[in-house]
């Protein structure tokens, strides 16, 4: 333990201002999305877009395309939290998934999963495609799940988190793993806080 805390303190001081731009401006937008504040997009485009370069560098070349993709999807979220459909309300409240939103949710990550399993085997030199392709699979459908704002968005993105923190580490970026770890905390209290709207807004 000692020797693995050694190591990551190693690492932080090794690491370079970009990822430290990145992983700040990361811990920004999950901090406001855990608080339903519309500002984690602005912050986490910033974020993604720097872990487009990053990823490429380190050979983690799905997580690459899922911080490609989360520059889509933080656009479409942008524009989804600030234009809810139903215009009774100015904001767009926070839900859970149907059971046949699971049911597709559930298949996506099965099906992205094994295909980026695939490519990532076959088409690239990647050293860890298995993680690399699940944590990608896992927060695609995660990211998708907060632009709508449900609940069980944050469940996936634990999930995510806890695969990530000794996956980025296993890649010398000491920094973005333990940007994880504040990531698994945040997504523990963005699961509460969300829980406490959604219960609220059924109670209002």
């Amino acid at each position: 333990m000692i020797e693995l805390l050694a190591e990551l303190w190693t690492g932080l001081i090794n690491t370079t201002w970009i990822e430290a731009i990145a992983v700040s401006t990361g811990l920004a937008s999950v901090w406001y999305s855990s608080k339903e504040d519309i500002k984690v997009y602005p912050t986490g485009i910033i974020s993604v877009l720097i872990y487009v370069w990053l990823c490429l560098q380190n050979g983690l070349y799905a997580n690459m395309g899922i911080n490609a993709i989360y520059f889509i999807m933080s656009v479409y979220g942008w524009w989804r939290w600030s234009h809810p459909l139903d215009s009774a309300t100015d904001y767009l409240p926070v839900t859970r998934l149907s059971k046949k939103e699971w049911i597709i949710t559930a298949v996506f990550v099965i099906v992205a999963f094994a295909l980026l399993v695939w490519i990532l085997s076959r088409w690239t030199d990647s050293k860890v495609p298995i993680p690399d392709a699940f944590t990608t699979a896992i927060f695609i459908a995660a990211m998708w799940m907060q632009a709508e704002k449900k609940v069980e968005s944050w469940l996936l993105w634990i999930v995510g988190d806890l695969i990530s923190v000794p996956l980025y580490f296993s890649v010398n970026m000491a920094f973005t793993s333990f940007q994880y770890m504040v990531f698994l905390v945040l997504a523990v209290n963005g699961y509460i806080n969300w829980s406490r709207s959604y219960r609220l807004n059924e109670h209002n």
